[in-house]
Parts: structure tokens; C-alpha cells; sequence
């Protein structure tokens, strides 16, 4: 049937309060997953588990955990456990339900807006817990506080039960265990070992101390199971870089740097190492996200390693008066480069969080690169 002027007049006279929607609660994430999670695909099934570990992360942030399990257990189940504080287990005074509850029911809440919970944080949309458990055909929350386990069960993001007091027990940390919803993720709900590899030893080595431990017990037969723990933080990621390219460093040392805003508020850490190599290396990181779309902590990088290269190589005649200024590739080049920032307020763009906005951080990372590497 044709779309005439007087069918067209009609449809949009039909237009009217009636066809606005409102989505409750996690409803809204269940419609648009992507919004949430980037995709529905692979990349968005592991983006669940990583929501649930830098939960974890944050409470290693905050000084409280040194211990981190992801358990890859059979019908592609994920469990994470981490000997923090534990998930507040107290009624949330608006509210009036278990904090704990809140965290998994409302989109944007968490202890990372504002309160005392965390100074610093990845996780900052606030929105992962309840996504996971949004986008979970089931979910289970098991929380000791010291004093008591306490457990709770959701099903495709809302509760099948109160939050349960089990038993009495001396530990603390907190435990989620979840089903990626095939619902959701149509296309596949298996997890790919290797890609939450490099994803924990990533977290490994930006929080240096951790213990994180992957297992995966998906195959009774051939269970496998991987743990990190690195010192020596960015630097030992640098070295291990240079290992899997298999390149001859230029300076046996790695170049390590690191300073706190005059403020508190925010800290980086650069580590470098050349190589032999023609291709640059350069991995950065906020609040242990890797901004894969680079963002102002690594422009301001780039700007400041130019800059003294040029400085020096005009201070000592290596470039002469009528040679042109190296460019920001020239000094890059077989450059192998880890760069973290740890901000209190991140600004991220996308939910995602590729890259990083905080136009405060560009300067305290071009300052300590101008600083310390003219020093060098």
C-alpha cells in the first residue's frame, strides 16, 4: 500500500503520549545491551567479566585486596572472587534494600560516586555490576563481611530471593558468579581463554603486588590454570612486551618515571625501553582500562617526548642549526611505551571507555616527561 500525504498525516496524528515508553529498571540494558556493553558479540560477552574484575580491582586500588580468582567453570559459568571488604551488606538508607542489592538492581550505583568508597576507580560509569547482572540468564552474589556470609540469587537482573545470612565466618571479600543470558548474546556464550589472559596479566602488572589467578575448569579432562603476580609493576610490563616481540633492547634498563599531582588527585607512571625495532609500541592506561583510542594522558606523552628530544639534540649540536626539528615518528620509532594514569574523577568517552578526556592529566604527564627525561 502506497504511502500517500493523507497516510503519512495519519501516522503522525497517531503519534501521542501513549507511544512514549518508559523502560524500568535494568529493562533498558536488557533492549539495548550495546549501549552498555559496545556489542552483543564476543567482545561484549568478556566485557562482562571484565565489569565484574575491576570491581575487584578497585578494592585492590583502595588497599584492601591482594588476592583475585576468575573461575571459567563448565557450561561457560564465570565466577570471580577477591579477598577485599566485601559489598556493603547494610540497608541503603534511600532506598531501604541491602546495598549489595542496589548494586546489582539500579543502574548507577556504586561507591564510586562522590562517597568515601573509592578515590580512585575504573569502573567510574558505575553501571557494571548491574549490567552483568542485566545481561545474566542468573546471577549469584556471595559477600563476607567478617562477621557473616551472606548470599543472593537474580535471575535476568532481578532478585528470586531476599539477601540470605548463611553463616557466621572471619573472612571478607566477595564473590559473583553469573551465565551470560544466550538470549542476549546470541551469537556465542563461550569465553575465550587467551583473550581474559592478557586482560588479567594486564591488570597484573598496572597493579603491581596482585595476585590474580585464572582457571579454567570447563574441561574436567584438561583443566588449565595461569596466576600473575609482577613487582615490578609498568616496568616488568615493558620487559615482557619486548620478550613477546622478540626484539634487541638499545638500553638493557627499562626508563621508569612516575609522580603525584600537586593536588592528590591523580597519579602516572610511564616506563619506555627502545629497541631495535622500526615499529612504535605504546599502551595506555587509565584507572587499569586501556584507553585503546589513546586519550589526553597519551597526547600529552607524545608532545613532551618530542619536545626534549628536540631540546637535546639542539643542546649538544646533534642537530645542527640548519636541520629540521625530529618529528614525533622519528622518536618513536622502536619505542615500547606503557603509560598509566590513576585519576580521581576519569572522564571517559563511551561507556566503553577507549579514551580518556581529562584535560588535567596532558599536563602532569608532559611535565613529568619533561622533567624526568631531560634529568635521564
Amino acid at each position: 500500500m502506497e504511502n500517500t500525504p493523507e497516510k503519512n498525516l495519519e501516522m503522525t496524528q497517531k503519534y501521542d503520549a501513549s507511544d512514549i515508553q518508559v523502560l524500568e529498571g535494568l529493562d533498558a540494558v536488557r533492549k539495548r545491551p550495546g549501549m552498555y556493553i559496545g556489542s552483543t558479540g564476543p567482545q561484549g560477552l568478556h566485557h562482562l567479566v571484565y565489569e565484574i574484575v575491576d570491581n575487584a580491582i578497585d578494592e585492590v586500588l583502595a588497599g584492601h585486596c591482594t588476592k583475585i580468582l576468575v573461575d571459567l567453570l563448565p557450561g561457560d559459568i564465570v565466577r570471580v572472587k577477591d579477598n577485599g571488604r566485601g559489598i556493603p551488606v547494610g540497608i541503603q538508607p534511600k532506598l531501604g534494600i541491602p546495598a549489595v542489592t542496589v548494586v546489582f538492581t539500579v543502574l548507577h550505583a556504586g561507591g564510586k560516586f562522590g562517597g568515601g568508597g573509592y578515590k580512585v576507580s575504573g569502573g567510574l560509569h558505575g553501571v557494571g555490576a548491574s549490567v552483568v547482572n542485566a545481561l545474566s540468564e542468573w546471577l549469584e552474589v556471595e559477600v563476607c563481611d567478617g562477621h557473616y556470609r551472606y548470599y543472593q540469587r537474580f535471575e535476568h537482573g532481578k532478585p528470586v530471593c531476599d539477601l540470605q545470612k548463611v553463616e557466621p565466618t572471619t573472612e571478607t571479600g566477595s564473590q559473583v558468579a553469573f551465565k551470560a543470558d544466550p538470549e542476549i548474546f546470541t551469537e556465542t556464550t563461550r569465553y575465550d581463554y587467551d583473550v581474559l589472559l592478557k586482560r588479567l596479566r594486564e591488570q597484573a602488572f598496572l597493579n603491581a603486588g596482585v595476585n590474580i589467578i585464572l582457571t579454567d575448569e570447563r574441561d574436567p579432562e584438561n583443566i588449565k590454570s595461569d596466576r600473575f603476580h609482577y613487582e615490578g609493576g609498568v616496568a616488568s610490563f615493558v620487559e615482557y612486551l619486548n620478550r613477546k616481540k622478540a626484539v634487541e633492547v638499545i638500553h638493557p634498563d627499562v626508563i621508569y618515571f612516575s609522580a603525584t599531582a600537586p593536588d592528590n588527585n591523580s597519579t602516572c607512571e610511564i616506563a619506555m625501553q627502545y629497541t631495535d625495532s622500526f615499529n612504535e609500541l605504546i599502551l595506555s592506561f587509565a584507572n587499569n582500562i586501556h584507553t585503546v583510542d589513546g586519550g589526553t594522558h597519551e597526547d600529552g606523552f607524545k608532545r613532551a617526548l618530542t619536545r626534549v628530544m628536540n631540546d637535546y639534540a639542539r643542546k649538544y649540536n646533534i642537530l645542527k642549526e640548519a636541520d629540521k626539528n625530529l618529528s614525533g615518528e622519528d622518536v618513536r620509532e622502536g619505542l615500547t611505551c606503557v603509560i598509566s594514569v590513576k585519576v580521581k574523577e576519569a572522564q571517559f568517552e563511551g561507556q566503553t571507555k577507549g579514551k580518556l578526556g581529562n584535560t588535567e592529566i596532558s599536563g602532569l604527564v608532559s611535565n613529568l616527561m619533561s622533567d624526568k627525561l631531560m634529568t635521564f
